[in-house]
């Protein structure tokens, strides 16, 4: 390959000032051979690139390539992020792909229904060695991507793609005519800026500060930092331990870096924040960190559901929490009672307030248990699947007093010892290592810069085509709606300009950019897999693929989805990313699915996943009723040929 210069092919480049989005050249409409040898580039290797990738290969596309920063495959399961005692919002065998059985992990518990990071692991390392060997170029940092600069030649590639392989002093650039965005929302940790590192080093704070991304690979250094309690697994319920209490020692008391722990049974692992990463954080830390004393900051925790016995599939994997959850579209009579009636709607809010209320009863949570600080499930996209007790999960932990919780608390900087953080309402909290389970930002703007954001239409806009209340009457009469939590103002809640959350509306009309992975569901391997189908039509330009007429109509689709979405989920917009929110389909997956097959012109609904009148509402829906969706659009398309 050519140094950064130069592409690999004799495209010859040129810098600009100008911030048009040039047209591209046009391609041979509605030639499939044509499109399929053109390059295409997958950026990430999860559970979205993988099947993108395997999908495009099925399809005929001879020149698919995968650039990951890991060196390995697994995304946020990838072989170095993944640490024992991690489970899934899922059973075994649920999240994989129609072409793979998921295969049992050696090491695995035969007893244990539940999916842990382990098995997701394993699962895309079997996948990738299957059906995408020598396809992926690991431990490659994609730097940049931009459209050519004018003059061009004859046949100039769409995109530019700067990157940098690991170890190698030097960039490179390379040339595709698609990308498609696999990189997910948990690839840039978003770091509060009163624990950033230049605050860190003007605290003069003595310990460890991790954001929960490199939880894994430091490990090691939260152990060397925070010393073993022998009295921590002894302390009783609702205690509190000498390490948290107010007037932390000085970093006199410990010497400058020193570890001791002779006046206070041991050091103090903080945790700030209360979604699942910093619960299994947490949970890991109480069960696996010989001893060490853990405290938790939150001021809310993620909701979670749960019962005493394991929920049937007809529950888990069917329609009905689709239903029960209120769609943009409401095209049976059913949703239309459920959402638009009083006592339907009255039944769907009780539906879900029992369920919350059963699921604290199943861990026997006090009522003055902050584990009670929690979201609505009916209103949050923070809601975890604990299918059932067990002895040493999060929240069992909490009753029994090995992990402490200080909330509703928000920290707010560190205090003038080195030895402790402040909260916000003035106390002092000892400690020793701090793991920041802060989120994360848009893993795009580390790839594109601001001017081809804007010109692709990635990043996020107000309306341009309607009035922010221009839906407002539309979604009036969804009874289910009524009373929902207070919003942040409107312009912190503008969403991504993304058609299906797959194709800037922007660009759509190029066909060189898609993206998988955005969108935010409950049943991600169904959702990735039809999503891939979907975009390797939009490639292709297959006639029955059905698309916006153009840009205009494909922006006030957005437009209306988002006005739906500040009405869904009102409390929540505020605090996700673009590249981990541009659809939100969380309990609506079955009917986001539907829609997308529906635009391929195949089966959808109960017609694909079976069930008649009676039982389509509980009919569990398998991933293998989309296995054969390759052979499904070559026949279509040679129906329109």
């Amino acid at each position: 390959m050519k140094s950064s210069s130069s592409v690999t092919s004799s495209h010859t480049m040129y810098e600009s000032d100008n911030d048009q989005d040039y047209p591209l050249y046009t391609m041979s409409s509605a030639k499939t051979t044509h499109n399929l040898h053109q390059s295409v580039l997958v950026i990430g290797s999860g559970a979205a690139g993988l099947v993108t990738a395997q999908t495009l290969i099925t399809d005929g596309f001879t020149n698919v390539h995968i650039f990951s920063k890991d060196s390995h495959p697994g995304g946020v399961w990838e072989h170095n992020k993944v640490y024992s005692g991690v489970f899934i919002n899922n059973l075994y065998g649920d999240y994989r792909f129609s072409s793979m059985e998921m295969p049992r992990h050696p090491s695995r518990d035969p007893t244990n229904n539940r999916l842990s990071a382990e098995d997701m692991q394993f699962y895309f390392e079997k996948f990738t060695e299957t059906y995408l060997r020598d396809r992926i170029s690991y431990e490659t940092e994609v730097l940049n991507i931009r459209r050519p600069q004018p003059p061009f030649d004859s046949d100039p590639p769409n995109w530019i793609v700067k990157y940098r392989k690991k170890g190698s002093k030097g960039t490179r650039e390379m040339g595709f005519h698609r990308i498609i965005l696999c990189t997910g929302g948990c690839h840039k940790p978003r770091i509060p800026s009163a624990f950033s590192p230049s605050a860190v080093k003007a605290s003069g704070f003595l310990g460890p500060v991790i954001h929960s991304s490199e939880f894994r690979a430091k490990l090691d250094t939260i152990f060397a930092a925070v010393q073993p309690s022998d009295h921590h697994r002894s302390m009783q319920p609702n205690s509190r331990p000498d390490p948290y209490l107010p007037n932390p020692p000085s970093a006199e008391d410990h010497g400058a870096g020193s570890n001791s722990d002779d006046h206070d049974g041991g050091g103090v692992v903080v945790v700030i924040g209360g979604g699942k990463s910093a619960q299994d954080i947490a949970g890991f830390l109480a069960n696996e960190g010989h001893h060490r004393n853990v405290c938790m900051i939150y001021e809310k925790t993620d909701a979670f559901v749960a019962s005493t016995t394991q929920l049937s599939s007809r529950i888990r994997r069917s329609r009905i929490l689709g239903v029960l959850s209120p769609h943009s579209e409401l095209r049976t009579p059913l949703e239309r009672f459920l959402h638009k009636t009083w006592l339907g709607s009255r039944t769907v809010r009780g539906i879900f307030d029992m369920a919350s209320s059963y699921s604290f009863k199943s861990f026997q949570i006090p009522p003055d248990s902050p584990l009670r600080l929690s979201q609505e499930p009916f209103w949050s996209l923070r809601v975890n699947d604990e299918v059932c007790r067990r002895g040493n999960s999060f929240h069992v932990l909490v009753n029994e007093g090995k992990i402490l919780i200080e909330a509703p608390a928000k920290a707010v900087e560190f205090g003038e010892d080195g030895r402790s953080i402040v909260l916000n309402d003035g106390r002092v909290i000892r400690a020793d290592a701090i793991v920041l389970a802060t989120g994360y930002e848009s893993s795009w703007t580390d790839l594109f810069d601001v001017q081809t954001i804007n010109q692709v239409g990635l990043g996020k806009y107000p309306p341009q085509y309607v009035s922010l209340d221009a839906y407002d009457q539309e979604w009036k009469g969804y009874m289910s709606l009524k009373n929902p939590p207070p919003a942040p103002a409107v312009n912190q809640q503008w969403m991504s300009c993304i058609y299906r959350g797959i194709v800037p509306a922007r660009s759509i009309l190029k066909r060189d950019l898609a993206i998988n992975g955005a969108v935010f569901s409950t049943n991600n391997g169904y959702v990735f897999e039809t999503t891939a189908h979907w975009i390797s039509s939009y490639f292709l330009e297959d006639s029955f693929l059905q698309l916006p007429a153009g840009i205009k109509e494909a922006v006030q689709s957005t437009e209306r989805t988002s006005a739906w979405l500040r009405r869904r989920y009102p409390d929540m917009l505020h605090w996700t990313n673009e590249s981990h929110s541009s659809d939100i389909q969380f309990w609506s997956w079955p009917q986001y699915t539907d829609d997308l097959l529906r635009d391929m012109g195949l089966r959808h609904g109960k017609a694909r996943t079976g069930g008649n009148a009676l039982t389509w509402l509980f009919k569990p829906i398998e991933v293998e009723v989309i296995k054969d969706l390759t052979k499904e659009r070559a026949a279509l398309r040679m129906q329109s040929a």
